[in-house]
C-alpha cells in the first residue's frame, strides 16, 4: 500500500458525503498540529475523497500544501461507496472502558491530551456522556473517587455554561488536576453555600 503526497488543489470532496464533520475540523487541527498529519486520507483514481473529509477541512484551515493520501484502486465504485459508509459507522460502534481511559491519561504528561472532548453516545443515542480529556486520577488512588454523569443534551449547555461561569472564581482544587471536575465542585459549593449545606 502506497502512501503518497497530493496538494490540496488535487483532492475533490466527495459531494454526496452524508457526514456532518464540521463540529469535529477544530479538534483534529489540535490533532494535527499536536502531533502532525499522521492518518492519511483515502482517495479514488479520481482524487475524490473516500474517507477523511475531517482532516481534509482541518487540511485546508492549517492552509497546509499537501497531505499524504492512500489511493484506493482496488475497490470497484459500488465498494467505494459502501466502505465510505462502512468506514464512519464503525467508529461510531467503539465504546470506552473510563477507568482504562483514566489510567492511560495519568501516565501522558497532561500538556500532550489537554484541551480534547469529545462525546461517547449511548447504545440507544437517548443521551450523550461527555468526557473531558484531562488528567483523571487512578482510582488506586485514596485521595480521589471518579463518578460518571450521564446528562440529556438539553442539560449540557446549562451545566457547561455553569462550570465556565466558575472558572476564575476556584481556589481550591484538593491537588485534583482535572479542570473541569475542579469546575462542579466549585458550582456545587457555592450552590451549599447558598443552601447552608455546608
Amino acid at each position: 500500500m502506497d502512501v503518497k503526497n497530493f496538494r490540496l488543489d488535487e483532492l475533490r470532496p466527495y459531494e454526496k458525503n452524508p457526514r456532518r464533520n464540521d463540529r469535529a475540523v477544530d479538534a483534529v487541527i489540535k490533532s494535527i498540529e499536536r502531533f502532525g498529519f499522521k492518518i492519511p486520507l483515502v482517495i479514488d483514481a479520481d482524487n475524490v475523497i473516500i474517507a477523511g473529509h475531517t482532516r481534509y477541512k482541518a487540511a485546508k484551515k492549517l492552509r497546509l500544501e499537501s497531505v499524504p493520501c492512500i489511493v484506493a484502486t482496488d475497490l470497484t465504485p459500488e465498494q467505494v461507496k459502501a466502505f465510505r459508509l462502512v468506514d464512519n459507522k464503525t467508529a461510531e460502534l467503539a465504546t470506552w472502558d473510563f477507568e482504562k481511559l483514566g489510567e492511560e491519561l495519568n501516565s501522558l504528561a497532561s500538556e500532550l491530551v489537554e484541551g480534547f472532548s469529545f462525546t461517547a453516545s449511548t447504545q440507544d443515542e437517548s443521551s450523550d456522556v461527555a468526557v473531558d480529556i484531562q488528567p483523571i486520577p487512578s482510582k488506586r488512588d485514596a485521595d480521589y473517587e471518579s463518578i460518571t454523569f450521564v446528562f440529556a443534551r438539553e442539560q449540557i449547555k446549562i451545566v457547561e455554561d455553569a462550570m465556565a461561569a466558575v472558572d476564575d472564581e476556584i481556589h481550591e482544587t484538593f491537588g485534583n488536576p482535572n479542570k473541569k471536575a475542579n469546575a462542579i465542585y466549585e458550582v456545587v459549593r457555592q450552590w451549599a453555600e447558598q443552601k447552608k449545606l455546608s
